[in-house]
């Protein structure tokens, strides 16, 4: 049995206060030095240098480090070395099965399984189902709601000084709907007949991946994504935002197939797919916002900005002088 006992680990403002402690007893321990080595002036009295310079530099220099240690110790998960590492290899993952679907998508464009999906979910026709199936997808349809929709949240970003996040909604959105046509012709594949299942839904163009599936994965999944990592607090708005983004984001697969308008694999894909654009997005998000470009300035909805937003760890380093 070993004697000596493991001391407890402490926490970054212990070891703080620690550090602080040990420069204040060098200081004092200096400036008596100092007034002993000093030369004698008038009636023997040793004149000492002014101390105050130091004393500041010393006192600016714990600051500093403590800054650094909190903002280290308050780091978000997503922020971490080794969560990079595993979101990263998610990412190569995900993008390693979507190569793999639309490959097999490309020599069986009509397959038994995808058939017989469908006409299980078709399976249950009551009307509250159907309704719920065309709402959810009703959206997708008429592409000036959708633009307007995007347009709207950018704005209520911008109003509210969140710069750099309306402008990703924006470029998100609009990259995803590249992407999704460029795979679209690639793969070209036929929509489902109504030879094969009942289509309760036309929609025209290509079908392998899902268009609307890619565009709630990258709107609905972006507001969802900011609700956890941007904005704080129980409040019912955050709440609200979460629950209708993720509704949106579960539910337009099944509403895809069940309307008749896609194959279960186009589904499939669209959701690895887009969720692997929208993974990589924010990665760079987070990067830009760690490095405080289009940070908040402070000067726009000053209250909203404290009261329910995160603050980003650049603004540790930018309290500096």
């Amino acid at each position: 049995m070993s004697d000596i006992a493991a001391e407890p680990t402490s926490g970054p403002m212990e070891r703080v206060h620690q550090r602080y402690h040990s420069r204040e007893n060098s200081m004092q321990q200096k400036q008596q030095d100092d007034s002993q080595k000093a030369p004698l002036g008038e009636g023997n009295i040793r004149v000492n240098e002014p101390l105050g310079k130091r004393i500041e530099e010393n006192v600016e220099t714990i600051v500093v480090e403590a800054q650094k240690e909190v903002a280290a110790a308050s780091k978000p998960w997503y922020q971490t070395r080794k969560w990079g590492f595993i979101l990263l290899a998610a990412d190569a993952i995900l993008l390693a099965l979507f190569a793999l679907l639309a490959t097999w998508v490309v020599y069986h464009p009509v397959s038994q399984i995808d058939i017989m999906i469908t006409r299980d979910f078709q399976a249950n026709r009551s009307p509250w189902l159907l309704t719920i199936m065309s709402a959810v997808s009703y959206m997708g349809n008429v592409a000036v709601l959708s633009a307007g929709l995007i347009a709207l949240a950018a704005v209520l970003f911008w109003i509210v000084d969140l710069r750099l996040e309306a402008i990703t909604i924006v470029v998100v959105t609009a990259t995803s709907g590249i992407l999704n046509a460029v795979i679209k012709l690639i793969v070209a594949r036929p929509r489902p007949s109504a030879s094969l299942v009942e289509v309760l839904q036309t929609a025209s163009g290509l079908s392998f991946p899902s268009g609307h599936v890619m565009s709630y994965v990258a709107f609905w999944g972006l507001l969802f994504s900011f609700g956890i990592i941007l904005f704080k607090g129980k409040h019912w708005w955050r709440i609200a935002l979460l629950i209708i983004s993720a509704l949106f984001i579960i539910l337009i697969g099944p509403s895809r197939i069940y309307l008749g308008d896609h194959w279960a694999s186009d589904v499939l894909g669209a959701y690895l797919i887009g969720g692997t654009w929208l993974a990589m997005c924010l990665w760079l998000y987070l990067f830009l916002r760690s490095k405080g470009v289009l940070a908040p300035s402070g000067k726009r909805a000053r209250h909203f900005l404290q009261e329910y937003v995160r603050r980003a760890p650049v603004q540790f380093r930018r309290t500096q002088h």
